[in-house]
């Protein structure tokens, strides 16, 4: 599960308990100015995603960075329903997907 938050210039992603060690990461910080968009799409949540550095149980647990093709992708999931996904620009990371608490609110809350 991640929080969202909103600063001036910046949205921070802070990855919560246990995830952090599952992700190799906690927090990813990127500049508003750099989401292209925000949005949900259960069948863009696929059962290969690239090459791992982070954790993978297929149906439980997708945590972490995945490489493809010259693509990274960073990923915090166990329910693909509440999953949403942020479309990157100037980023280390393509695409962000992230398992939120309510994935309506918080697509809302980054596009406004």
């Amino acid at each position: 599960m991640v929080k969202i938050s909103k600063q001036e210039s910046t949205v921070t992603f802070k990855i919560q308990g246990l995830h952090k060690i599952w992700a190799f990461q906690s927090k990813i910080i990127v500049n508003k100015e750099d989401i292209i968009n925000v949005y949900q799409n259960p069948d863009e949540i696929k059962f290969f995603k690239g090459i791992r550095v982070g954790t993978e149980i297929p149906g439980i647990i997708t945590a972490g960075r995945f490489y493809w093709k010259g693509i990274t992708n960073f990923w915090d999931m166990c329910n693909k329903k509440k999953t949403i996904i942020v479309a990157l620009k100037n980023n280390r990371f393509n695409k962000l997907y992230f398992e939120v608490e309510n994935p309506d609110e918080m697509i809302a809350f980054l596009k406004n």
